[in-house]
């Protein structure tokens, strides 16, 4: 078997016909997609969209420090399977974070890979035309299309990082991220997150366990070297100096939610022992809510009690919304527009109430500290 040195000489091809020939054992069938520099070269960053980017991460990044006083709110679909869907809501969920703007900084979810605890459908990047052929060609134009249209709206953008070579196709157009609950422990995520130029939230394990997520913060804090791909889709070894930017993300596990108080004071003071900034953000979806996008409502609102209350440590909100309320089954009946075909989701109705309800709680918690 040839080193890592000798196959990064010969380049891609020799990579794949290595994997192809059984050497390394398994089965693989392989399909060569783009690489990272002609995916850009035909989609590029405009100046709109770099423009919308830029300014979305020094706000992420201010309101997570607490040098900005507002509330982040992560909102959108579970994940995107509908294009035109996806457009529709950023054009509605734009208007709305522009009239909140004093409260609330808002970032919308576009999630194009979906994490699986067994199988399923693995989202818009593998898998685009939803019929369990995948074609990460077409996926990653789908997805850096959808993502420079979101971002010329003005909108920031939030994905879930979940595949270790999608980040040089599509990291210029994110201004938040998220390493999830199934790879929080996971180190090649951890490295991959130490090289990310955005702030990127982990969450705490599927156990509901925040000390692996803390791990992974101090983790990717730190510099690292790691097996990756350039733009010329060679494997090339990356080095990174640290992102500094990570922080914890509540969102509760099987049974145990841990978006009440005495979870927040217990998460920060993990965070306090480890010598880190105390600011995390509350997912209301996922173990928070047990999925049931109605309870997400009322987890939304009692976090905002909270914030009412003063609580100067949660400095940000997820939550999973998408045009029609519920979910459907993919592939029966009739496709519904606008509504989830992975986690149900939140109405458009309820997100607009959930958001200002978000906001009318930031001011109170505003004046709070202004007049002592």
């Amino acid at each position: 078997m040839q080193s890592l040195d000798t196959l990064a000489g010969e380049g891609p091809d020799s990579l794949v016909e290595q994997f192809s020939s059984g050497d390394v054992g398994g089965q693989y069938r392989t399909h060569l997609a783009s690489t990272p520099g002609e995916l850009l070269g035909e989609l590029p960053l405009t100046e709109a969209a770099a423009g919308s980017v830029s300014a979305g991460r020094l706000m992420t990044r201010r309101v997570l420090s607490g040098d900005d006083d507002r509330l982040l709110v992560v909102v959108g679909p579970c994940s995107i399977h509908d294009v035109n869907a996806g457009l529709a809501y950023a054009r509605s969920l734009g208007e709305l974070a522009a009239e909140l703007a004093d409260d609330l900084a808002v970032v919308m979810r576009v999630y194009v890979e979906k994490p699986r605890t067994t199988v399923g459908w693995t989202g818009l990047l593998a898998d685009p035309a939803l019929d369990g052929n995948p074609d990460l060609d077409r996926g990653l134009r789908t997805a850096r299309a959808l993502m420079l249209e979101v971002a010329e709206l003005g909108l920031p953008i939030a994905t879930e990082w979940l595949s270790p070579a999608a980040p040089a196709y599509l990291a210029d157009l994110i201004s938040w991220g998220a390493i999830g609950a199934r790879t929080v422990e996971s180190q090649v995520h951890r490295q991959l997150a130490s090289g990310l130029p955005m702030p990127v939230g982990m969450k705490n394990g599927s156990t509901g366990s925040v000390g692996v997520a803390v791990d992974a913060i101090r983790s990717a804090a730190a510099p690292h070297a790691y097996l990756g791909l350039d733009r010329d889709g060679r494997p090339v070894t990356l080095r990174t100096s640290g992102n500094p930017d990570c922080h914890v993300v509540l969102r509760g596990a099987s049974g145990q939610p841990n978006y009440r108080t005495e979870n927040v004071r217990s998460a920060a003071r993990l965070l306090s022992a480890a010598s880190l900034p105390t600011g995390l953000v509350i997912d209301a979806s996922h173990g928070n809510s047990g999925k049931d996008h109605d309870q997400q409502a009322l987890v939304a609102r009692e976090i905002g009690a909270q914030i009412a209350a003063g609580d100067t440590d949660i400095r940000g909100v997820m939550l999973e919304g998408f045009l029609i309320p519920g979910r459907q089954e993919l592939g029966v009946g009739e496709p519904v527009f606008g509504q989830s075909i992975t986690d149900a989701c939140m109405g458009w109705d309820a997100t607009v109430d959930v958001l200002r309800d978000l906001a009318a709680a930031t001011r109170r918690r505003a004046l709070t500290a202004a007049t002592g």
